[in-house]
């Protein structure tokens, strides 16, 4: 009886183990759709003076941060298409520990980069529009989805 209540508190510690991953990981997917992909690319109103400060107060507030992040890459493709380059990631990216490619196609893309100067209260951000190819970081390494960009090729 006890070999067998063992085992019960063993399975219920892997099996919550398990579930916290796949929650943080569930978690880091929604994030990269919700912060990384604007398709259509949305119009801010004047008041946000430009769409990089209009999008990096929605990152902020989605991340509930008030730390002002250097760039941030906002890629203006349908998710399906950004997503298909997840599927077969056969390469590790030790840095990151995660599996990672590269996109065979150009997307459009802006970058948005923090100004040089900046207000005591807020932060000021100039956006570059461009296309570019992508290094994606991916969830696992077959039927993965994306969960961050590591850079631009």
């Amino acid at each position: 009886m006890a070999q067998a209540v063992a085992w019960l508190l063993f399975l219920q510690l892997v099996l919550e183990q398990t579930q916290v991953v796949d929650s943080k990981l569930q978690t880091a997917i929604k994030n990269f759709r919700t912060l990384h992909i604007d398709y259509p690319m949305v119009n801010y109103p004047e008041g946000f003076q430009g769409y990089c400060n209009g999008l990096m107060a929605y990152v902020r507030d989605v991340k509930q941060s008030w730390y002002c992040p250097k760039t941030h890459y906002v890629v203006h493709a349908p998710w399906k298409a950004v997503r298909e380059f997840c599927k077969y990631s056969e390469s590790f990216c030790e840095n990151y520990n995660e599996y990672c490619t590269l996109t065979h196609d150009s997307y459009p893309l802006t970058i948005c980069s923090l100004g040089s100067i900046q207000p005591p209260t807020s932060c000021r951000y100039n956006g570059t529009l461009t296309n570019q190819r992508l290094y994606l970081l991916c969830s696992r390494k077959y039927d993965a989805e994306p969960i961050g960009i590591i850079g631009l090729y």
